[in-house]
């Protein structure tokens, strides 16, 4: 019987993505909501096309009918009884209280948002262990590893037990990882969004470029795993086709590969445990070609360094670097910044925040908010 899917973000990079999943397995998914952002012509067609029970959009009046789906308001829709599994492929905190949602009612959720466990990754875990709920990642190093331990260890929300030393992040470099130090400061938004290997969104391309996208994957895979700081490592990988590996303690490591498409990790998680083939390109080693790996230099990457000590400082800190990176992520994109001045003010934004310990969703929000209103400021004096 298929299974009921709501894709959160539907007119986005990945939930496009997905649906592309779910016409490929049409015996496998019933796609019974979509959630949308601006793009309602997008979300139109999408809901005439998969007539699914449920839709939700800003500006769309819950009770009312849409394309013949029952209008209601996000997170009502991520606990209807017909979904067995949400996709969260929206960007930045809007994802938090949707995942929130769906992990109360005991669903399963297919995280494909980096920035929910960054900004409340304790409260999600807590969240999820107490209601029942699972967390699938879909960020593809994230589901790599995820392949990578299955089988020698156990796995549960926020827990790794087994034998594993250390596991490994891949990371490309982004489209900067040539350019001498130097001249990044004159770089434009155009030369950054031209990722050397994959198509992704604008936030996560630019985060790319800056390192701080693996920063957050490093938290996200300290809470998806249960997995100390020290035991997470990130290695330059120009080729992309490892996308992550697991060290075990006798010395042998293991590796996911694939061809740079995320739709094979999209399919994995919203079929797991389920596999199905797919008419994608596949990846044939002996077309590969070399495969290189390196440590990051050091002072390369100044987001990525601000992201771990992030991490490692915990409690609310993570949620005030989500907020300062979109905030001036988005001055970059809209040319009221130099890339450089990326890092710059997330430190600025960092140094300001008193720290909570175990913040709660509403100081969350709070700290989201005070950090992204301290960003404008601070972006209306440079102006």
């Amino acid at each position: 019987m298929a299974r009921g899917i709501v894709v959160v973000g539907s007119t986005g990079s990945i939930g496009r993505q997905a649906l592309d999943v779910a016409r490929t397995c049409p015996e496998d998914i019933r796609i019974v909501g979509l959630t949308g952002g601006q793009n309602l012509d997008l979300l139109a067609a999408q809901v005439r096309e998969w007539s699914p029970l449920w839709v939700s959009a800003p500006g769309l009046r819950p009770g009312n009918e849409y394309h013949g789906a029952r209008v209601c308001l996000l997170d009502d829709l991520c606990t209807v009884p017909e979904a067995e599994r949400v996709l969260i492929s929206t960007v930045g905190s809007a994802g938090l209280s949707p995942t929130l949602a769906a992990l109360r009612a005991g669903k399963s959720v297919a995280l494909a948002n980096k920035e929910v466990l960054v900004m409340a990754g304790e409260l999600v875990v807590s969240e999820a262990r107490k209601y029942g709920g699972d967390l699938i990642p879909v960020d593809s190093e994230h589901n790599a590893l995820w392949q990578c331990l299955t089988g020698d260890c156990q796995l549960a929300v926020g827990a790794t037990v087994g034998p594993v030393e250390r596991v490994i992040i891949t990371a490309s470099g982004g489209a900067f990882r040539d350019y001498p130090t130097e001249q990044l400061a004159a770089v434009t938004p155009e030369q950054a969004l031209a990722h050397p290997n994959w198509v992704m969104g604008p936030k996560v391309t630019i985060d790319s470029a800056t390192l701080m996208n693996k920063g957050f994957e490093v938290i996200e895979a300290h809470w998806l795993f249960g997995l100390p700081y020290e035991q997470i490592h990130v290695l330059l990988h120009r080729e992309s086709l490892v996308h992550a590996m697991a060290e075990f303690v006798d010395g042998s490591i293991r590796a996911t590969l694939g061809p740079t498409d995320m739709r094979l990790p999209i399919q994995h998680a919203l079929l797991h445990p389920t596999r199905r083939g797919n008419p994608w390109p596949r990846l044939r080693l002996e077309e590969a070609g070399r495969l290189s790996f390196a440590s990051l230099p050091p002072g390369r990457y100044p987001c990525f360094d601000l992201a771990l000590a992030a991490g490692r400082s915990g409690g609310s800190v993570p949620a005030v670097l989500s907020a300062a990176d979109d905030v001036a992520v988005n001055g970059f994109l809209a040319g009221r910044v130099a890339f450089t001045d990326i890092h710059r003010l997330v430190d600025e934004a960092l140094q300001q925040h008193q720290r909570i310990a175990h913040p709660s969703l509403e100081e969350v929000s709070e700290a989201d908010a005070r950090t992204r209103a301290f960003l404008a400021n601070r972006l209306a004096r440079l102006a």
